[in-house]
C-alpha cells in the first residue's frame, strides 16, 4: 500500500503525500470516471460517487453504495465496466438480475482453508513453469492475510494436564503427570495441584475451611496467586495447560508451518499470522480492520472476503465482507472480482429496548431466528431504527456473524457514531478518526439515525428487541431455537420424537435410566440430558467482552455461593485472543472459571471443530452402557450431531453464562425458574436467579476494563509474532520443494494436461450414482473437519504411510494433502445414504452389489472409466465454507450433483470445480419420478450451453426427466467450459504469457 502500511500504521507526511498525489494523477487520467475523483483536507484523493449529480445514489442501501464506489474505482472496461456501474446505479431495478463484479480491498484465509488455497497457488507456479514461463506469474495481486488459528486441539485440559499428547484421538493417562485426588463430598471439582511452582493452581473444595475473609481458602489463594500466559505475559491461570497444548500443536503442525513460512516469502503481499495470537475473527475485527483503506494514493472503503464463513462478522464495523469458497479466493487473490448478483438488500428495522437479562447471543439468535423464517437467503441484510444506536460494536459483530445460519450473504451495520466511538478505544488517534469521518460522510457512507433519511429497501423487517428472551439452539441444529424457560420440557419431547432433525426415538420405559460409575473414586451416575462437555470456546462469542464478562461474574457468584461443577464433565475455556484473557483477568473473574474447570487450553479453533480431548473411559462406558442421550453445550455457532464427539448425541449452543450454569446443574433437564442449581455447604437452595449478574453490573465491568490499553497491547504482541515462527527456516525458491514423503503438503492434480485451448463440454454418459442423498446434506457430511476415524479410507492410507493412529491428526490440518482430502471426502459418521439406510461413509458400488468405503467405491468406478453423479434432496451443500466440498468429489470422478435445491455457495463451488449442478424441476424429485438411484444416467450437452437451461436425463430403464442447470452467469459458462475456475486462471496465464513472450 502507498502512504499507510496499514490503516493502523501512522499518517503519511505531507511531502509522501504529495509525491504520491502527482503519482496518482498520472496513473488516473485516463480513468472513465476520473471527474469523480475529489480531495480531502490532507490531500488524500477519494473517487466520490456523490459527484455523480445522480438522486438515485442518496436512496441506496449503504451496503450497495461500497459495490458502487468499488466498481467506480476498479472500472478498467474488462473485468469491470461502465455498464456494471450503471447497474449498481440503477440497484432498485436491477436487482436479483444484473450480473455485477466486486474487487474488494484484501482477502483472509485461515489455515485448515487457506493451506489448499495457498498449495494450488504453488502447484499452479509448477505448471506454469512447466510451459517455460515465470513462475512469478502467479503471485497475489492482492494483499492477503492468512491466520494460523485452526491447528489447536485440546490435548490438555483442567490444568491436571493428565491426557497424554493425542493427534489422532486415543484415548489413556500420561502417567507422568498427577492425577486429580478423589473429591470430597458433596461431590465436586476437589483439590488438585498441579506443581509447587509458580503457575500451579489448587482448587479446593468448597468444605474447605473459611479464611478471613469468609470464602474458602482455596478462594482466597486464587485471588492472590498472580500467574502469566506464557503467550501474552499477561496474568492467566493454568500456565501448562496453555503451553502443553502450545506444543503438541506446533509439533503435529510442523510441515504445514514450514509451507506456511514459504509462503510469506515466496508470495508477495501475503501476511502470514503465526499460530496462538488469536483466531481469524478476533485478528481480523482487533487488528486487520481498517474501515478505510489508503491504496495507490486513493482512499477507498476496507471490504474482504474470506475463507470462512465467520468472514461476515466484520460488517458489524461497517466492513463489507462475506465468506467464499477457496478457489473463489484465489481468484481474487489474482486479481479477478468475484462476480454477484446484484442482491435485493432487506432493511431490519430495530426498534425497543433490550431487556435486562437477555445477553447478546440471545439477540442474536432471535434476530436468526425471525431472519431465517422471512426466507432472505442469498440477499443484503442491512440494520437501521432507533434500536440499532442500543447495540455495542461488539454486540454487532455478534449478530453479523450469524448470518450464515440465516442464509443471508450479509448483515451489514453502518458506521455511526457508535463504530467511532468503539475506534477510540483502540489504536486509533483522534487524526485518524477525524479522516475516517471525513470521508465516510463526504461519500455518505456515514449514519445518523435522528437526521439522516433511510435508504430504499427491497423489503423491511421490523424486530422489536424487548421480545428477546434468553434461549438456547438444539439439540442438533443451530436453527432450533428453544427457550431456556421450556428447556427441561423440550428435551424430554426430543427423547419422545422419532429420530429426526430433533427426536432421539427413546422408549418411555427407558427414558428413567441411571447409569452409575466411578471417576477418580468416586461414584456418580449418567442420565439422559446429563452434561459431558461444557465448552467455552475460541469462536464468535468471545468478541463481546459483555457475553465473556457476564459468565465471568457468573462463575464468581456461583463459586462464592459453594457450587461446583462435577469433574468428569470436560470443560475448557480456549478465548479468542490474548485480549479476552487480558480483560477476564483484569475484572477479576479468570479465577473463578478456574475454580469451576473452565481454564484456559489456548487460543484457536478447537470444540467448534471436533478438535476435543476424548472423555474418561469411565463416561463413555456408561452413556454407550444406557444408550443415553447425553449432551454438550458450547457457546459457538455450529454444533451438527456428534460433531464434538460421537458418544455425544445432542448439542446445544449456549450463550457462555449458560454454558456454565448447565455445567453447574449437570444437566439440561432442568427448570432454572423452579428448581435451584445445587446447594451452599449450610444446604441452601442456590437458584440461577441469585447468581446472574445484572446488566449494570455488568456494563460497569465492561467500561473499567475493556479500554485501548488492551488493544494496543494486542497490537503489540501481534508485531512481535511467536519465538517458535520465528524459528522455523524454509527456501528462498520460487518453486516450493515438495517433500514426497510428505503426509501433509502434496502438489494436487488440478493442472494435469494443462493446454491453452480450452476444450468442448463433455456429456455424461451410463453414469453411475455414486451416493442418494435426502435433505440437508451439510458440509461436514461432505468434508468432515474432525478428527481421523482409524477405520476409515484416510486412515488406512496414512497407516500405509506408517503413521500411528496417535499421528492421523485431522482432516483440517491434512487440507494440503488431495490424497487424505479424497479418501474423507463423505467419510461423515452422520451421512445418510440410501443405498445403505444407516449412518456411516459407506456406499453400494453398483455393478458388483459391494457395500465399500465412499472413496474404495469411486477408485473402483474411476478404473472402469465410469462417470459418476450424485443424487440428493434439498438444500444440499448447506453450512460452512469450505473449497474441498467441490474439490473432493471431483476427483472422485463426479460429474454433477442432481438435487431438489442448493446452497447458493456451495452451488457456486460446484460450478468453480467444473461440476455441474443441476436442479430438478418444481414439484419433482428422485421419489417423484420414481428413481431407484441404481440406474445409469446419461446428459448429453449441447455446444453451446446457456443459462439456467433445461437439460434431460436419460436413464438405463429407458425413463427421462428434465433438469435445471444451474449456470446463473456467463462466468459460470465460462469456468465451466474451463473445467473450474483454477484451470481457467492458469490457462490464462499461460496464455498471456506465451503472447507476452511471443511479442
Amino acid at each position: 500500500m502507498v502512504g499507510f502500511a496499514m490503516w493502523g500504521g501512522p499518517v503519511p507526511g505531507r511531502v509522501i503525500i504529495s509525491e504520491v498525489i502527482m503519482a496518482v494523477s498520472a496513473t488516473l487520467k485516463e480513468h472513465p470516471y476520473a471527474h469523480l475523483i475529489d480531495t480531502l483536507k490532507d490531500g488524500i484523493k477519494f473517487f466520490n460517487p456523490r459527484k455523480l449529480g445522480d438522486p438515485r445514489y442518496d436512496k441506496l442501501p449503504l451496503s450497495i453504495r461500497i459495490l458502487l464506489e468499488a466498481a467506480i474505482r476498479s472500472c478498467d472496461g474488462f473485468y469491470t465496466r461502465e455498464r456494471d456501474v450503471q447497474n449498481i446505479l440503477d440497484w432498485q431495478l436491477q436487482q436479483e438480475k444484473a450480473e455485477v463484479p466486486f474487487s474488494p480491498a484484501r482477502v483472509l484465509l485461515q489455515d485448515f482453508t487457506g493451506i489448499p488455497a495457498m498449495v494450488d497457488l504453488a502447484a499452479m507456479r509448477d505448471a506454469v513453469a512447466k510451459h517455460g514461463l515465470d513462475p512469478n506469474l502467479v503471485n497475489p495481486k492482492c494483499p492477503t492475510d492468512l491466520i494460523i488459528d485452526h491447528s489447536l486441539q485440546i490435548d490438555y485440559s483442567k490444568c491436571a494436564i493428565r491426557n497424554a499428547p493425542n493427534p489422532g484421538g486415543g484415548e489413556g493417562p500420561n502417567p507422568s503427570q498427577p492425577s486429580r485426588p478423589a473429591p470430597a463430598r458433596p461431590p465436586s471439582r476437589g483439590v488438585s495441584h498441579c506443581g509447587t511452582q509458580r503457575g500451579s493452581c489448587s482448587k479446593a473444595s468448597c468444605s474447605d475451611p473459611p479464611s478471613a475473609s469468609g470464602r474458602p481458602a482455596s478462594v482466597q489463594q486464587i485471588e492472590n496467586t498472580p500467574l502469566l500466559c506464557p503467550f501474552h505475559l499477561q496474568p492467566v491461570s493454568e500456565v501448562e495447560t496453555a503451553l502443553k497444548n502450545q506444543e503438541m500443536e506446533l509439533q503435529r503442525n510442523k510441515e504445514r508451518l514450514h509451507f506456511f513460512k514459504w509462503c510469506s516469502k515466496a508470495f508477495k503481499s501475503v501476511n502470514v499470522i503465526p499460530p496462538d495470537i488469536g483466531t481469524v475473527h478476533q485478528v481480523n475485527l482487533e487488528y486487520l480492520s481498517r474501515v478505510v483503506q489508503v491504496s495507490g494514493g486513493l482512499m477507498y472503503p476496507d471490504s474482504v472476503v474470506g475463507t470462512d464463513s465467520h468472514t461476515t462478522m466484520i460488517n458489524g464495523l461497517g466492513v463489507l465482507g462475506w465468506g467464499v469458497g477457496g478457489i473463489e479466493s484465489e481468484a481474487v487473490m489474482l486479481g479477478q472480482p468475484v462476480s454477484l448478483t446484484l442482491p435485493q438488500v432487506v432493511g431490519c428495522k430495530l426498534v425497543g429496548s433490550i431487556n435486562p437479562l437477555a445477553t447478546s447471543i440471545d439477540i442474536v439468535l432471535g434476530i436468526t431466528k425471525q431472519l431465517r423464517q422471512a426466507g432472505i437467503s442469498g440477499r443484503f441484510v442491512e440494520f437501521f431504527g432507533p434500536g440499532v444506536s442500543q447495540l455495542s460494536a461488539p454486540d454487532r459483530t455478534t449478530i453479523a456473524n450469524m448470518c450464515p445460519e440465516y442464509n443471508a450473504t450479509i448483515s451489514f451495520f453502518p458506521v455511526d457514531h457508535i463504530t467511532l466511538k468503539h475506534f477510540k478505544k483502540t489504536n486509533f488517534t483522534e487524526e485518524k478518526l477525524e479522516l475516517l469521518e471525513s470521508y465516510m460522510k463526504a461519500v455518505n457512507l456515514f449514519r445518523s439515525y435522528e437526521e439522516s433519511e433511510d435508504p430504499q429497501f427491497s423489503q423491511v423487517i421490523e424486530i422489536n428487541l424487548s421480545s428477546m428472551v434468553p434461549h438456547v439452539s438444539g439439540p442438533k441444529r443451530p436453527q432450533d431455537r428453544v427457550a431456556v424457560s421450556s428447556m427441561k420440557e423440550d428435551f424430554q419431547s426430543c427423547l419422545n420424537e422419532k429420530v429426526g432433525f430433533k427426536g432421539f426415538h427413546i422408549s418411555k420405559d427407558k427414558q428413567d435410566i441411571r447409569v452409575p460409575f466411578l471417576h477418580c473414586g468416586q461414584e456418580y451416575q449418567l442420565a439422559h440430558g446429563s452434561v459431558v462437555i461444557a465448552a467455552v470456546i475460541s469462536c464468535t462469542n468471545n468478541c463481546n467482552p459483555s457475553v465473556m464478562l457476564t459468565a465471568g461474574l457468573l462463575a464468581k457468584k456461583a463459586v462464592e455461593a459453594g457450587l461446583v461443577v462435577k469433574p468428569y464433565i470436560r470443560t475448557s475455556l480456549a478465548p479468542g485472543s490474548g485480549m479476552v484473557t487480558h480483560y477476564l483477568n483484569a475484572s477479576g473473574v479468570l479465577p473463578y472459571f478456574n475454580q469451576l474447570g473452565f481454564e484456559v487450553i489456548g487460543y484457536g479453533c478447537a470444540t467448534c471443530v471436533g478438535n476435543t480431548a476424548p472423555l474418561p473411559d469411565a463416561v463413555v462406558d456408561a452413556i454407550r452402557k444406557g444408550d443415553l442421550v447425553a449432551c454438550g453445550v458450547l457457546s459457538g455457532n455450529r454444533h451438527f450431531e456428534g460433531r464434538l464427539c460421537d458418544c455425544v448425541r445432542a448439542n446445544y449452543l449456549a450463550s457462555p453464562p449458560l454454558v456454565v450454569a448447565y455445567a453447574i446443574a449437570g444437566t439440561v433437564g432442568i427448570d432454572f425458574e423452579k428448581e435451584p442449581l445445587g446447594w451452599t455447604s449450610e444446604g441452601k437452595e442456590v437458584y440461577l436467579g441469585d447468581i446472574w449478574p445484572s446488566r449494570e453490573e455488568v456494563q460497569q465491568i465492561e467500561e473499567d476494563t475493556v479500554i485501548s490499553s488492551i488493544f494496543k497491547d494486542l497490537r503489540t504482541r501481534m508485531e512481535k509474532e511467536n519465538t517458535y515462527w520465528n524459528q522455523i527456516e524454509c527456501p528462498d525458491s520460487v518453486l516450493f520443494p515438495w517433500d514426497p514423503r510428505s503426509t501433509y503438503i502434496r502438489c494436487p492434480p488440478f493442472f494435469s494436461k494443462l493446454s491453452k485451448e480450452v476444450p468442448a463440454p463433455q456429456s455424461i454418459e451410463n453414469a453411475h450414482a455414486l451416493l442418494f442423498l435426502g435433505d440437508k446434506v451439510t458440509t461436514d457430511h461432505i468434508s468432515p473437519a474432525g478428527s481421523i476415524a482409524r477405520v476409515s479410507a484416510a486412515a488406512k492410507y496414512l497407516q500405509s504411510k506408517r503413521l500411528t493412529p496417535r499421528e492421523f491428526n485431522s482432516y483440517g490440518a491434512r487440507r494440503g494433502n488431495d490424497a487424505v482430502m479424497t479418501r474423507g471426502t463423505f467419510a461423515s459418521i452422520k451421512l445418510h445414504n440410501r443405498f445403505i439406510g444407516k449412518p456411516g461413509p459407506k456406499t453400494l458400488h453398483i455393478p458388483s452389489g459391494q457395500t465399500l468405503d465412499v472413496f474404495e467405491a469411486a477408485d473402483r468406478y474411476q478404473r472402469d472409466g465410469t462417470p459418476l453423479i450424485i443424487l440428493a434432496g434439498k438444500d444440499y451443500g448447506s453450512g460452512n465454507s469450505r473449497d474441498w466440498v467441490a474439490k473432493g468429489p471431483y476427483l472422485l470422478g463426479v460429474r454433477g450433483v442432481i438435487a431438489e435445491s442448493f446452497e447458493k455457495l456451495h452451488k457456486n463451488q460446484l460450478v468453480g470445480m467444473g461440476i455441474m449442478p443441476l436442479q430438478f424441476l418444481s414439484g419433482q424429485n428422485a421419489d417423484t419420478l420414481e428413481l431407484s438411484g441404481k440406474e445409469r444416467f446419461s446428459i448429453i450437452l449441447p455446444e453451446r450451453l446457456s443459462l439456467r437451461q433445461q437439460l434431460t436425463v436419460r436413464t438405463s430403464k429407458g425413463t427421462s426427466f428434465c433438469v435445471t442447470a444451474l449456470f446463473d452467469s456467463d462466468v459460470d459458462l465460462i469456468l465451466f467450459q474451463h473445467g473450474g475456475l483454477l484451470r481457467y486462471v492458469a490457462q490464462t496465464v499461460v496464455k498471456n504469457g506465451s503472447q507476452a513472450a511471443a511479442e
